[in-house]
């Protein structure tokens, strides 16, 4: 556990790329296999399950260090993090420990069949053995709140530099439905067949964000191919030996979720992989994101979730064909393959994302303005001589996103944040006028400059009110303006309403309380966007 500690300070501690790539290198070059591989899978978000809920680890912490439990609380409050909070606030440890990673990951997963009380025993005993910071890893694993400020892009990165494998290959073999019980390290990284698991989907390759300004830049029009931006989940559909298997980008394999998919087994031949957007649809146009979110997490499907929010899979690429992995191809000649593919299948529920045809950059700009008479966010544009790449990359695909709405709204309630920020409020809550009432629609924590954050933080602690919790209540001063990509009727909020993706666009200095906007402006939003 001490390498792995360290590599995780050492990651912590610098904001810079290569520090962080040449100290996972360094960390593959020492450590055993096994622990190689559990780190891998930790920082490609496979992380044990967690045993024991936070209540009753916090109550076993804060016995363990003889100290009050409603002292525990406020200190945790304060500081943010709760592996950070019992690691700092435990006794010194009475002995030390040589066992590594996978030992503890071990350790872990086995108290999951154990009786609280020996639960309790077990975890205490650890934490006698542990030093500062692998108590510290130890609280992040037993927790489930692992993250060690890595992207698995950074270190898939580090893991080419060590092994000498091309960086798109091992993108390619650590995707899937793979896990540290049922496979090596070498099994895992030198493996020449990764297609040999049936399920295993590729790397998605992820656009940048376009400047208004920069579509003239890029070149002749005749280039480029553009397409609706749609607002669902981005998926993969695999179809592998009479098999279908569904991916979801955040790399879970959601098949189950989605049974309107199956049908695509009989219509797609053997060796398809698809890449698109899972996509709420219905009477011939896109639903609300929400409804798409009533089916995410659930384990059973009803009848009537899917009467409710029915998909569709907008394909926009074709990434394997008649078994063969043709990433390589351009853009132009794989989209033509596609439209053959989804003209044979001839089903309801695979679509094409279908271009959208301009000639000139002035023509598009005017259909990018229109995107929210379509449903969607924007426009996509991909080059015609585009590869399939892996992760995200400049200079082929690129997003043109509509212009967000905004509103106008008052700081209610403020709540600290995590990590470096555990000492400042930058969580907040945001209200709008009905009649002279404050109606509280939605939080957002960014937006703020760092010198902005540090100001706000001021006025909060000065100007409180009441305190729920870890949530303060401060006099409503503030007004900032919240930008948001959509809008929808929400039974469960106050307001009636839901935003998606609220952010902090600018803080209105220039703009008293009563200013700011009503919740009859939200509905306005809702008649025209919802």
């Amino acid at each position: 556990m001490k390498q792995f500690a360290e590599l995780f300070t050492q990651l912590d501690q610098t904001t810079k790329t290569l520090d962080k790539v040449r100290a996972l290198v360094d960390y593959f070059g020492k450590a055993n296999d096994e622990d190689k591989l559990w780190t891998i899978a930790l920082l490609s978000h496979r992380r044990p399950k967690r045993p024991v809920n936070s209540t009753l680890i916090k109550q076993w912490a804060a016995e363990f260090s003889d100290v009050p439990f409603w002292l525990f609380e406020e200190s945790y409050h304060v500081v943010g993090d709760l592996a950070e909070t019992i690691a700092l606030i435990l006794p010194e440890p009475s002995a030390t420990s040589a066992h590594g990673l996978t030992w503890w990951v071990e350790f872990i997963r086995s108290l999951s069949d154990e009786a609280d009380e020996v639960k309790k025993a077990k975890m205490q005993k650890a934490w006698a053995s542990l030093l500062p910071g692998e108590r510290f890893v130890f609280n992040k694993l037993l927790t489930g709140g692992f993250r060690m400020g890595v992207s698995q892009k950074l270190m898939t990165r580090a893991l080419a530099q060590y092994t000498g494998v091309d960086e798109n290959v091992l993108a390619h073999r650590l995707m899937g439905n793979w896990s540290p019980e049922g496979t090596t390290f070498d099994e895992l990284i030198f493996s020449e067949d990764p297609t040999s698991d049936d399920s295993k989907p590729y790397p998605f390759y992820l656009a940048y964000a376009l400047e208004e300004e920069k579509p003239h830049t890029l070149g002749s029009p005749d280039e480029w191919i553009a397409e609706r931006k749609w607002d669902g989940i981005r998926g993969q559909i695999i179809v592998r030996n009479e098999e279908i298997y569904v991916w979801s980008r955040g790399e879970e394999l959601v098949s189950d979720k989605y049974p309107e998919y199956w049908i695509l087994k009989e219509k797609l031949p053997h060796g398809t992989v698809i890449d698109g957007e899972i996509l709420p649809w219905k009477d011939g146009q896109p639903l609300a994101f929400n409804l798409l979110q009533t089916r995410i997490g659930r384990k059973n499907v009803t009848r009537s979730i899917l009467e409710k929010s029915p998909v569709v899979f907008k394909a926009y690429d074709l990434l394997e064909y008649g078994s063969e992995d043709i990433r390589e191809w351009r853009m132009q000649d794989r989209r033509e393959q596609l439209e053959k593919v989804i003209e044979s299948a001839a089903t309801k529920v695979l679509h094409l994302s279908e271009e959208v045809d301009f000639h000139q950059w002035e023509t598009l700009e005017e259909e990018r303005n229109r995107s929210r008479e379509y449903h969607s966010e924007g426009i996509m544009l991909k080059h015609v001589d585009s590869t399939y790449r892996s992760g995200r990359r400049k200079g082929d695909w690129w997003k043109w996103k509509v212009d967000p709405l905004t509103i106008d709204a008052v700081m209610i309630y403020a709540m600290r944040g995590h990590g470096r920020r555990a000492n400042l409020y930058t969580d907040y809550t945001f209200a709008v006028w009905d009649g002279d009432q404050l109606v509280p629609f939605t939080k957002a924590y960014s937006g703020l400059t760092d010198q902005e954050i540090r100001e706000v933080d001021r006025f909060v602690k000065k100007n409180m009110l009441e305190r729920f919790g870890p949530v303060r209540s401060v006099t409503p001063e503030l007004v900032f303006e919240l930008a948001f990509e959509g809008i929808n009727r929400s039974t469960r909020h106050k307001s009636g309403v839901a935003l998606r993706f609220p952010r902090i666009k600018r803080w209105r200095k220039d703009k008293p309380k009563e200013e700011a906007n009503t919740l009859g402006d939200l509905m306005a939003l809702l008649d025209a966007y919802g």
